[in-house]
């Protein structure tokens, strides 16, 4: 469908707002839009002639844009004006948007040579797509002639969940209060909703889910739905469809209905209602995201139906015109089986139930986006049903945006994890898509700090292409935001690809999982034990007493490791020989257990310990030898999140330790030292004012 007129407010604007210079407040709202002045021969390829923008399909709300894009990039990047049409002997630039040799679903193809460059795509959207890829490509320092490729995203659905609340506050957001304004919506929409857009169009995202998981029944209600229309109309030059969290049980909450059931026939004929009237307010609105039955949420099982019967229910209602998004994410009070088990038990079963329209989003681990995970046994698992890769962007047990850790490493190893089944995890997920919960805020820089700002980045690139390593996507991000002067990109590209796995060995090191504080998740509290439901409890999942540390999934334990492909769970079977950082994930070993370095467990959990404190120091000298690089301001941002980082990692190794030696009573490695602080010290501190909580 071709979106033209009633856009064209938005594009004026849209153009008004764009930057005239490249001398900009280096404060990070522009991403790595930027577009930095260009040197060298990709600056000479540019301005050997006049340079113009030009494109028969001129009028349509897309394409405008993608012009607009282009025009505004390349004046930064070259210090001149582009022309909007063709002029004898200029370097052109054309946009050939309805091409019927390029596929469609946003792909595109990029034809260089020294006399210019044509952006060939079968519909807007690739054309848009386009543009910022040769942006990209520019940005990097890629001379015009030498760009010559075809692209198109490998899955198609590339969507960002938002944890936000209609009242502003974000859960597990660590940026500043919501970027949605929904109490003066549909009046007043916010350029922040347009710059929003722009960034997730150049990374390729094309849905969003604008509400939390833990939904609010008064959403669905009419006067929020004339106000996500505006948000839709505003997006939708950008390729972006709008999706709604709804609670379950909406139909008794909001519909005076006495039930939710599923095979209730009025509960049924109340949510077909209610998509009727979304799509006569917005016709391409994209479905729904349901959480179900977890953490106390509604959900079918509450009237002894299955999940499948859940989303079969409301995707009839959607038909043809929308997707249900069902989360796998569950786990209840009642079920006193192994966590890491239950999701699968509850929907392995139902395979090939769930109707066409159905995706079950099913998280990258499955415990809790934990900082690392072996990949969700579900994969592979469900042949006949759509599955959809759930990553979380917001770093809820990564630190927060306090601390740099590059994620992109961490979705790759998912990623490209044979399941065992005939297929990687990419492979399963590629017919349907990837969903990143957000973590964008009303900060300045959107995210909370600067690196987080690649973690956004990083999410969409590997939806959009699944086979892009970490290395490439830093480089891009980082020559895109700070600087592409090789010296620099030479640095921090390394600092990047290591920052995750420094959090991991002070966080926890050795498949060790969930020892974070409870509620928040700020810092450590390995010695929580107490809670109501045993889940909630660091207890729970290291085990640790004066004997040995781990959790048993073997045969010998919970048995969750049967849930994997028998060639994926024998490699993790013997603790003998399983890879050290899955080991406590998997089993319970004794303190000493002898490791592949030669050390005993005990030795190698204080050396990882160590280990994480030393990389975290080393960023911080790294960063700081990149000043010449980085305007003051952003360097004086990254330095100050660095110090607290080194503070909290060694926070989170004393307090750790402390503990540990508490349980097992043994003395520290020689020449190890001591923890800063007595274990009271670090179990009588709180943080009720912890953010996101």
């Amino acid at each position: 469908m071709i979106w033209k007129a009633p856009f064209a407010a938005v594009v004026a604007a849209f153009l008004a707002m764009l930057p005239s210079n490249a001398a900009q407040a280096e404060d990070g709202y522009d991403l790595w839009l930027r577009h930095a002045p260009l040197e060298g021969e990709a600056l000479d390829a540019l301005t050997v002639r006049p340079l113009a923008v030009v494109s028969d399909q001129a009028g349509n709300a897309t394409v405008d844009i993608a012009l607009a894009e282009l025009r505004a990039g390349l004046s930064n990047m070259t210090g001149r004006a582009v022309a909007t049409a063709a002029e004898p002997g200029a370097t052109l630039i054309a946009l050939d948007c309805d091409h019927p040799q390029i596929a469609d679903g946003g792909a595109f193809s990029l034809n260089g040579s020294s006399n210019g460059l044509t952006v060939y795509a079968f519909e807007p959207l690739g054309c848009l797509y386009g543009a910022y890829a040769l942006l990209r490509d520019l940005a990097q320092g890629t001379p015009l002639g030498e760009i010559g490729y075809s692209d198109a995203p490998a899955m198609p659905l590339r969507m960002l969940n938002h944890w936000d609340n209609p009242d502003g506050h974000v859960e597990r957001g660590y940026a500043g209060r919501s970027i949605f304004d929904w109490w003066h919506l549909p009046e007043r929409l916010d350029q922040r909703m347009i710059d929003y857009a722009r960034a997730n169009a150049s990374i390729g995202i094309n849905g969003v889910v604008v509400n939390n998981v833990n939904a609010r029944a008064f959403m669905l209600e009419p006067r929020y739905i004339v106000k996500l229309a505006r948000l839709a109309d505003a997006w939708r030059p950008y390729g972006i469809r709008v999706y709604l969290s709804a609670r379950f049980s909406a139909p008794r909450d909001i519909g005076g209905l006495p039930t939710a059931d599923p095979l209730d026939p009025a509960v049924r004929a109340w949510w077909k209602a209610k998509a009727d009237e979304i799509y006569a307010a917005i016709p391409d609105f994209g479905g729904f995201l349901v959480k179900a039955n977890s953490e106390g949420q509604p959900g079918p099982q509450d009237y002894g139906r299955t999940h499948a019967d859940g989303a079969n229910m409301m995707a009839e209602a959607l038909g043809d015109r929308g997707t249900v998004i069902w989360r796998a994410f569950v786990y209840s009070e009642f079920d006193d089986t192994d966590r890491h088990a239950q999701a699968y038990a509850e929907f392995v079963p139902l395979d090939g139930q769930f109707a066409p329209n159905v995706i079950v989003q099913v998280k990258n681990g499955a415990i809790d986006f934990q900082p690392r995970e072996p990949f969700h046994p579900m994969f592979g698992a469900m042949p006949n049903t759509r599955l959809m890769l759930e990553a979380q962007i917001t770093k809820e047990y990564l630190g927060f945006a306090s601390h740099l850790a590059f994620l992109a490493p961490m979705w790759e190893e998912v990623l490209e994890a044979d399941t065992g089944h005939g297929a990687t995890v990419a492979e399963v997920v590629a017919p349907v898509g990837m969903a990143g919960v957000a973590n964008t805020g009303s900060d300045r820089n959107w995210s909370g700090s600067d690196f987080d700002q690649a973690n956004w980045y990083a999410f969409g690139r590997l939806a959009w292409d699944p086979s892009l390593s970490s290395e490439t996507i830093a480089r891009e991000w980082a020559a895109q935001t700070f600087s592409r002067a090789p010296a620099f990109l030479d640095s921090v590209v390394p600092m990047m690809l290591g920052s995750r796995e420094a959090v991991v060995d002070y966080m926890t090191p050795l498949g060790l999982a969930h020892l974070m504080d409870t509620g928040h998740h700020y810092g450590p509290a390995p010695w929580v034990c107490d809670l109501e439901r045993p889940e909630w409890n660091p207890c729970y999942y290291h085990r640790a007493d004066a004997h040995g540390i781990g959790f048993d999934r073997t045969e010998r334990g919970t048995h969750a490791l049967a849930q994997y492909a028998p060639s994926v769970a024998a490699q993790w079977a013997d603790p003998a020989t399983t890879d050290p950082i899955w080991l406590l994930w998997f089993h319970r070993v004794s303190w000493d257990h002898p490791m592949p370095s030669g050390r005993s467990l005990w030795a190698e959990l204080v050396h990882r310990y160590d280990s994480g404190v030393a990389a975290v120091d080393a960023m911080a000298a790294t960063w700081a030898d990149l000043a010449p690089y980085v305007d003051a301001q952003r360097h004086r941002a990254v330095t100050e999140n660095l110090a607290i980082q080194a503070n909290e990692a060694r926070w989170w190794r004393d307090a750790s330790l402390a503990y540990w030696q508490s349980v097992n009573g043994r003395e520290l490695p020689a020449g190890t030292p001591s923890p800063a602080h007595a274990l009271d010290y670090y179990r009588s501190l709180t943080f009720p004012e912890a953010p996101g909580n």
